[in-house]
């Protein structure tokens, strides 16, 4: 923005002439804005360190670990950021250029792509609570072994009951996982964010039944006539592959004209398009969702500052989905690893099982129900923060997009 205070025409040749024009080029320097360029460049900096952040550390702790519900978790606070940041880039000294073209057909381009990525919030919000019911079986078999387990083993025998209640629920676990491996029940299970507002808005008996027929969809329960997803939830044909290819396709970098023309902020929208895809396709390859394909194709040229971390992350999540152990998984959230991981053994360990437990099987029984209580415990920390921050980017793309596009609406004469 230009400072408002008017130039002198002419140039006084005393000294108090000469103090003035300069006070009153200092005053333009405080009170002006930092070029786009400027303003860009940080921004894309910033894009880059929150980026480098999120790369795997050999030396970090296991929460941390790449595709975990805390790195997750993390993955959304630093999009919240850039969102934050490229917020209010467009809402300072960008206003008047974002208004005009070219940057105004760019920042729309953006905001239709973000908009794609709220039917994937609801997704990984029912994929979510998918591994919830998944966590259900796990406590069932960790509150019938793990007080027995944490004994010792002479006071406290596992006894046959108790191994056939805990196979019993880790059963009904794995054909959970193998039914919705196939894409049996995440389909069904649509619930959006904003259902409760608009129910609240304008109640009626039809919404009220759409509920009802929701929540009994999540159970894995109910007839299929009572689990048609409403208008603003994703449809039996919605597919999580295709809609990343939507957020990512056709996006490409900036033009050198358009690039100069609009001060640097032409860069600046493409760097949150790719920030907001790399989200998505970990969203995607992490959580189970309806249709999860990771076939979205993405490159990014060199010249930007947070090529290298964007790429290193891409690549990191392509190779963890091609690993014979996590193929033909129902997502590479590293908890759902040990989900599968924890019930199979603890089911190998106790198959053909004799009573009572030899003692050397009696260890293995404990030690495994040990990792299961583990694994329970992780899930019952990270699933609620994780579903809090899904929430909170849905309504604020949501937001963000209304107050900015209310913005670019608005006149905005040059000072």
């Amino acid at each position: 923005m230009r400072a408002t205070m008017p130039a002198t025409d002419s140039a006084p040749l005393s000294s108090i002439g000469r103090s003035i024009r300069s006070l009153r080029r200092d005053q333009n320097q405080i009170h002006s804005f930092p070029t786009p360029h400027d303003a860009t460049d940080a921004f894309q900096r910033r894009a880059a360190d929150l980026l480098t952040a999120l790369l795997p550390d050999a030396n970090a702790d296991a929460d941390a670990d790449i595709l975990s519900l805390a790195w997750t978790t993390r993955l959304l606070d630093s999009f919240l950021l850039c969102l934050e940041e490229f917020r209010a880039l467009l809402f300072g000294s960008a206003a008047a250029l974002a208004a005009g073209p070219p940057l105004d057909r760019l920042v729309a381009d953006f905001f239709d792509r973000a908009v794609k990525a709220l039917d994937l919030c609801n997704a990984v919000r029912d994929g979510l609570d998918l591994v919830r019911q998944w966590r259900k079986h796990l406590a069932i078999a960790a509150a019938v072994l793990a007080p027995a387990a944490a004994a010792a083993a002479p006071h406290a025998p596992l006894g046959e009951a108790q191994i056939r209640r805990a196979r019993k629920a880790l059963t009904d676990l794995t054909i959970l996982m193998l039914d919705d491996r196939e894409g049996g029940v995440v389909g069904q299970r649509n619930r959006s964010f904003g259902r409760a507002a608009a129910a609240a808005a304008a109640p009626s008996s039809k919404q009220g039944h759409h509920r009802r027929s929701s929540s009994g969809g999540s159970s894995g329960s109910g007839s299929s006539s009572g689990l048609r997803s409403l208008s603003w939830s994703v449809s039996r044909a919605w597919s999580a592959a295709r809609q990343l290819q939507a957020i990512g396709g056709g996006l490409s970098a900036p033009r050198p004209h358009d690039n100069a023309a609009t001060g640097g902020l032409a860069s600046a929208v493409y760097t949150m398009g790719a920030v907001l895809f790399i989200v998505a396709f970990a969203l995607v390859a992490a959580i189970p969702c309806q249709d999860r394909g990771l076939h979205a194709h993405f490159s990014v040229p060199r010249n930007f500052p947070w090529s290298a971390p964007f790429a290193a992350l891409y690549d990191h999540i392509l190779e963890e989905s091609k690993k014979k152990d996590r193929k033909n998984s129902c997502g590479l959230l590293r908890e759902i690893h040990q989900i599968e991981l924890c019930s199979r053994h603890l089911m190998e360990v106790t198959d053909a099982a004799e009573f009572p437990l030899p003692d050397h099987k009696d260890a293995e029984v404990r030690e495994a129900t040990k990792d299961l209580v583990r694994v329970c415990q992780s899930l019952k920390d990270g699933l609620d923060p994780l579903e809090r921050q899904v929430r909170e980017l849905f309504h604020r793309i949501v937001r963000t997009r209304t107050e900015i596009l209310d913005c670019l609406s608005k006149p905005h004469a040059t000072e």
